[in-house]
Formats: C-alpha cells, sequence, structure tokens
C-alpha cells in the first residue's frame, strides 16, 4: 500500500529485517526495540513464542529470524489489520507464523508457551488520548495505564510452560508500581532490564 512505512531491525552486522506497516497499525517505538533486546539477552535456546499484542509483528518475527523460535511464531493482536499486517510480513520474510485475532489470551485457550512476549498498550488514558501513537491503533489501558498489562500478567503464568519465561515493558507513561506489586504476586522470580 503506498501509505505503509518500511521499518528496519538491524539482526547483525550483515543483515536487516525489512517490514511494512501500514498506518492503521501501531507503529513501533523505542519500547519496542529495547524490548527486543531485553529477550535476546535472556533466551538461551529456541522454544515456542506467542507474541501478544505483536501489532506489526516486529518483536515476534526479529526474534525468530534470529533463530530464537521453534516451530511457528504465535502472534495475536485485537486489531485485524495487524493480523493482517504480520501474515504480510511474515510471508514476505519466510517465515512460519500462527497468527490470530482476539483481546489477550481469548485466542490462546488451552495452549502453553516457553516464551510469552507482551507489547500491549501501557499509556495512561489522558496521554494516550494526545498522543500521535494511537490515532488508529485501540489503547485501553485504563485510567493508570496498568489495566491490560495487570490482566496478561494475571493470566500468564497459565499459558507458560514449566520454566517458561514471561517478558513485558514497564514505561513511565503507565503506574509502575501497581505493574510490578502484580508481577511480584504472580512470579517468583522478577529480572529488571533498565533502560536509559
Amino acid at each position: 500500500m503506498k501509505n505503509d512505512i518500511e521499518y528496519d531491525v538491524q539482526l547483525n552486522s550483515q543483515e536487516r529485517l525489512t517490514l511494512q506497516i501500514p498506518e492503521t497499525v501501531f507503529q513501533p517505538t523505542g519500547t519496542t526495540t529495547t524490548l527486543i533486546e531485553a529477550v535476546k539477552n535472556s533466551i538461551s535456546s529456541p522454544g515456542s513464542l506467542l507474541d501478544i499484542g505483536c501489532g506489526s509483528g516486529v518483536v515476534g518475527l526479529t526474534l525468530s529470524k534470529e533463530g530464537m523460535v521453534a516451530g511457528p511464531l504465535h502472534a495475536s493482536d485485537l486489531s485485524e489489520d495487524a493480523i493482517k499486517c504480520v501474515q504480510d510480513n511474515a510471508k514476505n520474510l519466510g517465515l512460519d507464523l500462527d497468527a490470530r485475532c482476539g483481546s489477550l489470551f481469548d485466542p490462546w485457550k488451552d495452549c502453553l508457551f516457553d516464551y510469552i512476549v507482551d507489547d500491549v498498550a501501557g499509556i495512561a488514558k489522558k496521554i494516550a488520548e494526545v498522543s500521535p501513537w494511537y490515532t488508529f491503533a485501540p489503547c485501553d489501558a485504563g485510567e493508570d495505564g496498568a489495566e491490560l498489562i495487570v490482566q496478561i500478567i494475571e493470566q500468564a503464568k497459565s499459558h507458560l510452560k514449566p520454566g517458561g519465561q514471561f517478558f513485558f515493558p514497564v514505561i513511565t507513561l503507565s503506574n509502575v508500581d501497581r505493574i510490578l506489586d502484580v508481577a511480584r504476586s504472580q512470579f517468583e522470580n522478577l529480572d529488571l532490564c533498565l533502560h536509559k
């Protein structure tokens, strides 16, 4: 489409990954890049991976292209445009994908994963209302920006295989203390990767 943007990710010193992203799909930010790096630094072997709130698929497709995903990449988003986008990008990259449209874990009932990567909206409502980030993409993160991530944190354990890992960003445009308190109540081991 003529309104698509091209988004490049540097995989290594010689290889780049290029995605086509329509204007109706959330555009990656610095948070996305930080999340990708944190996951790459934490995964020691390939496994089944769910990219929840996948948007264009940049996180999951990058990890898949880097050899960190065993089997198909599993991706979901509330936006039908995002699902079409991730499907098109996976096809263009020659990557195996199981993409489903739906809210949070609804498309993945009874599914277990080695890794879950979450990049859903985490911006307080008043900020999202004036932000160009959410012109087309939904942002139902609530007054404090924590609603969606809290719901995901509370459900993530039931979708992880034994020894599985869950990755999620926390930014200061949401209620960081609330998010971390819920994460500590759900997970015994919580590692923080700080980005400056």
